[in-house]
């Protein structure tokens, strides 16, 4: 079974931040979804489970950061393409999240990024892949 990755993040508005994500394309999994998480399909392997901040809070004793005033985490995706990093950030603008830093060229590496309804930080990068692997 293929390594799977849970992010959780505390979310104001369960309704909106669900809509923000079923607007970029992501499937909410009803399974582990309920009336204060939901559960964000990403990928196979990339889940984001958008928690109510009293839901999130039963899982720390810390405060939880205000994103709209601090950056506790990024949160970076790989994209097919140029024009994919293109498509999602535009996408994320238009369906309610913020500009967040300049887009970043440096021909064998293309990236951008946007906030979330909660100002969480995404970075979506392109990476050539003969510069992966280490070609020239």
């Amino acid at each position: 079974m293929a390594q799977m990755i849970f992010v959780n993040l505390p979310v104001k508005d369960l309704e909106t931040s669900k809509g923000f994500f079923e607007k970029l394309g992501c499937a909410i999994n009803p399974q582990f979804s309920d009336d204060r998480t939901a559960c964000v399909v990403l990928s196979d392997t990339i889940f984001v489970m958008l928690l109510t901040e009293p839901r999130f809070k039963d899982f720390t004793e810390k405060d939880i950061a205000d994103a709209s005033k601090t950056t506790e985490v990024i949160l970076a995706l790989s994209a097919d393409s140029r024009e994919k990093v293109d498509e999602l950030v535009d996408a994320a603008r238009a369906a309610g999240g913020f500009p967040a830093g300049e887009t970043q060229d440096m021909g064998f590496m293309y990236g951008r990024s946007f906030q979330d309804p909660d100002h969480h930080v995404w970075e979506v990068i392109w990476m050539d892949p003969a510069a992966v692997e280490g070609e020239s």
